[in-house]
């Protein structure tokens, strides 16, 4: 099979995506909704790659293809063993070569209609790079607003009723700061660029996506060049909340990162370079005392209020703002239709 774009590589029609490639291969990226099967895992992969370079490649063709023939015994006596005679998988490695050439040969000899994805992994990373090179096709309306404006909140209520969206920082795993980590981590730049372009691919370009206003990082995750320069470029819709009510919010929404009391101490201390001794010690204090109202609202106050107005002047003004005078749960609703009919305001005012 001969993947001709992202969306088809999201949705090929077949049972089963399978990569047997190795687990780490696997875990930088990979096509959506594949399992992973591997033929070699970590430590063969790497023997195989030793011996053809070290011994040579007969050497090498010989142990993999054992190895190989092993792996796949395993993978049909568990995992595939349900597996009915109407099953088509599609099976793919790095470029559509001997790995799984060789495990599709053993797929067919049982008698499943399997196929391969012509030049396997490397051609849908191919249709990534492309598809993230150019601007989304659906015309891109920013959501802005100070830290602490529930952005991420309003927007992912705005989808609940029906808007189109992109949750860049839920595709990044990370709530874009120095406390924005979150548990398990990251995903590998090609595996965001991945579910990103999927997500690209899915939209509607005869109506607005909203996206969260960000920085070229989020995290340590860089954002392509096409969605970037769409959010440089878009018109903008900006929350405008008090302190209070935005230092309210952030103790509720990063209530998880105040419970760990010594984490949070070496985030803070990460803002030295940036500030006086005491403005830390006081951070800190308000951090041991598990007071996170006060310490937000300093930390905006001293820290990200400035910088923010700092990188907001790099940007398209604001076309429209919204006074949000309360972010408690019961005002997102309410919030994430104004922002909706802002945005759709803004598209067919263009």
């Amino acid at each position: 099979m001969r993947l001709t774009s992202v969306a088809e590589g999201a949705a090929p029609g077949f049972d089963t995506v399978i990569d047997v490639r190795s687990p780490a291969e696997y875990a930088e990226d990979h096509l959506p909704g594949a399992i992973n099967l591997p033929v070699l895992d970590d430590e063969e992969r790497a023997r195989v790659g030793t011996i053809y370079k070290q011994v040579s490649p007969f050497d090498a063709r010989k142990i993999g293809a054992a190895l190989v023939a092993a792996n796949a015994a395993r993978h049909i006596a568990g995992p595939l063993a349900d597996k009915p005679g109407s099953w088509r998988p599609l099976v793919y490695c790095w470029r559509g070569g001997q790995r799984s050439g060789s495990f599709a040969t053993i797929l067919k000899q049982i008698g499943w209609r399997v196929e391969l994805v012509e030049g396997g992994y490397k051609a849908w990373r191919g249709l990534v790079v492309a598809a993230l090179a150019r601007p989304p096709v659906a015309p891109v309306v920013v959501l802005d607003g100070n830290t602490g404006s529930a952005k991420t909140a309003i927007l992912l209520e705005a989808a609940a009723q029906g808007a189109q969206v992109i949750d860049l920082e839920g595709l990044a795993r990370h709530r874009g700061s120095i406390f924005g980590a979150r548990p398990g981590g990251q995903p590998a730049q090609k595996g965001f660029e991945g579910r990103l372009a999927v997500a690209l691919a899915g939209l509607d370009p005869t109506r607005p996506v909203l996206v969260e206003a960000e920085s070229s990082k989020i995290g340590d995750l860089n954002l392509p060049k096409g969605i970037w320069s769409a959010i440089c470029a878009a018109p903008r819709v900006q929350i405008a909340a008090p302190l209070p009510a935005r230092a309210a919010y952030l103790a509720r929404a990063y209530a998880d990162v105040g419970q760990d009391r010594a984490g949070l101490a070496a985030l803070l201390d990460r803002l030295r370079p940036f500030h006086a001794a005491e403005v830390i010690a006081g951070w800190q204090g308000w951090a041991a005392a598990g007071d996170l109202a006060a310490l937000a609202g300093d930390l905006m106050a001293r820290h990200y209020d400035p910088r923010y107005e700092k990188h907001r002047a790099r940007h398209t003004a604001a076309a429209a703002v919204i006074a949000a005078p309360s972010l408690a749960a019961e005002a997102l609703p309410g919030l994430a239709a104004q922002v909706i009919a802002a945005a759709g305001a803004l598209v067919r005012a263009r």
